[in-house]
């Protein structure tokens, strides 16, 4: 742990305290409503999808699976790494905002970061214009985490860094698979309708 990582956490952490209640409970709230944000925005994004091209669906459907994808590499990284809470770790630092998770659910990198990430960079490849809003999002919900004392700074860059590429490689590299699937469906499904039709 370098000494920048640990005073820059030490500082965020001591700026929570002397925020104002409202913005603590918004970062309380904001650290799991954020995740909840992208996942409806990304429900959006398939819902926006499923009349477009074959593309346009494999790409939202893929949403979900490349966080999952996500989520999984995040998992092993922790599992691989081991690196205790900062809330538990870092000695003279103000108490969490939160309860302190116990030990053996480590801090690095940042389960939360590493979904938010995918959610947006999923939401942005299937609707671009919603970038914008999916972004921010999860920049703050990675932020949040800090700011409740329960990540270390760069426990969030990783991250939000393992979400983002995660999300698009696996993208990337089932994009073409995926719309294949999603256009065989279609024309199966168009077949059977006439096959039935009375």
């Amino acid at each position: 742990m370098t000494n920048s990582t640990t005073g820059l956490y030490r500082d965020i952490t001591d700026l929570a305290h002397d925020a104002p209640h409202w913005l603590r409970t918004v970062a309380d709230i904001g650290t799991e409503g954020g995740l909840l944000l992208l996942m409806a925005l990304a429900l959006a994004a398939w819902w926006r999808a499923r009349r477009g091209s074959a593309h346009q669906v494999a790409l939202a459907l893929l949403v979900p699976i490349a966080t999952a994808f996500a989520y999984l590499l995040s998992e092993i990284i922790k599992s691989a790494v081991h690196e205790e809470r900062p809330c538990r770790a870092v000695a003279g630092a103000a108490a969490s905002l939160i309860p302190c998770p116990p030990h053996g659910d480590w801090s690095f990198p940042s389960n939360h970061s590493t979904i938010a990430a995918a959610l947006a960079v999923g939401i942005a490849v299937t609707w671009r214009t919603a970038l914008w809003l999916a972004l921010p999002i999860a920049l703050l919900t990675g932020f949040s985490r800090i700011f409740v004392g329960v990540h270390y700074p760069h426990d969030v860059a990783a991250g939000l860094t393992l979400g983002a590429t995660a999300a698009i490689l696996c993208m990337a590299l089932l994009s073409r698979p995926t719309t294949r699937l999603a256009h065989h469906l279609r024309t199966g499904n168009r077949t059977w309708q006439t096959l039935v039709r009375p």
